[in-house]
């Protein structure tokens, strides 16, 4: 490949695929020989073949649970989001606002599930899905604030300054500054938020509320001591975790694809010549 030829979409994701499928196959192999060299109980660790059937067997309801847990998760993940931007705007314009908020929504993030969901469902019908995607916009929007308000607060000095001495309104200041400056905050926010949704959505299922997601099969089958059966559930939710974070890890490959573009080679030539011209910092003049 000649120098400065951009890397194929192709290698790029062979790269990030490949490794953790190996890792992955070696991980189940070892899982796989462990169980039948110690003669693990099913009841306490099932073999992954055993989960496997048990998916095989039980798919359609697996599908329904996983698109159940989905939708609460992704619905969720999309509201805090919003949530969580627009409460960073807020705290980041306003001083007052920050220290009263900001401590309080460290309160409520620190308050377990098992306490807030409960509430929710005596607040909501027993057949909805609010209370699970309430829980969600909750978890996410703290995560989202917290990334996105650091964003907009740790900008450099002297860009603020330059902006300053344009005699740049503080309006202009937040558009061609800060919300730059925080767009990755929000990605990596989305990055991490992603997958937490869908975990909070399937917990969020053991405490009452209609019996359909993932959290209901991996109890209900745990219960009836269909460990593999519980089991395969656990696949399914790790299933959608995983596609919500290469989701978000592809929103922002095309979001900000300059970011992630493979650097190019010059030629020793080319680059001396660049510096006989002062264009780069070996070649600069005082």
């Amino acid at each position: 490949m000649r120098h400065g030829a951009p890397v194929s979409a192709a290698s790029t994701v062979g790269k990030v695929v490949v490794p953790p499928l190996i890792v992955g196959g070696l991980f189940i192999g070892v899982w796989e020989v462990v169980v039948r060299l110690f003669d693990i109980q099913p009841f306490l660790l099932p073999s992954p073949s055993a989960i496997w059937s048990a998916l095989r067997d039980s798919w359609p309801d697996v599908w329904d649970a996983m698109l159940v847990t989905g939708q609460n998760a992704f619905v969720g993940l999309v509201l805090g989001i919003v949530v969580g931007v627009a409460l960073s705007f807020v705290l980041m314009r306003f001083r007052v606002a920050n220290e009263l908020v900001t401590p309080l929504a460290i309160a409520l993030n620190a308050i377990p599930i098992i306490v807030i969901v409960p509430v929710l469902n005596n607040m909501f019908a027993s057949t909805t899905e609010v209370p699970r995607r309430i829980m969600v916009t909750m978890i996410v929007s703290f995560i989202v604030l917290v990334n996105v308000a650091k964003g907009l607060r740790q900008v450099s000095a002297t860009h603020i300054e330059l902006m300053q001495s344009y005699a740049a309104s503080p309006s202009a200041i937040l558009v061609k500054t800060r919300i730059p400056n925080a767009v990755p905050y929000l990605f990596t926010a989305v990055k991490i938020a992603a997958p937490v949704a869908v975990i909070t959505a399937f917990v969020a299922e053991y405490f009452g509320g209609s019996q359909n997601g993932l959290g209901y099969g991996i109890t209900s089958n745990a219960a009836s001591s269909r460990t593999a059966a519980s089991w395969a559930y656990v696949v399914g939710a790790c299933a959608v975790g995983l596609a919500f974070y290469l989701v978000a890890v592809a929103v922002e490959r095309f979001a900000s694809p300059s970011r992630h573009a493979a650097p190019t080679s010059r030629s020793p030539r080319s680059t001396n010549q660049q510096q006989a011209r002062g264009l780069t910092p070996g070649g600069a003049t005082a």
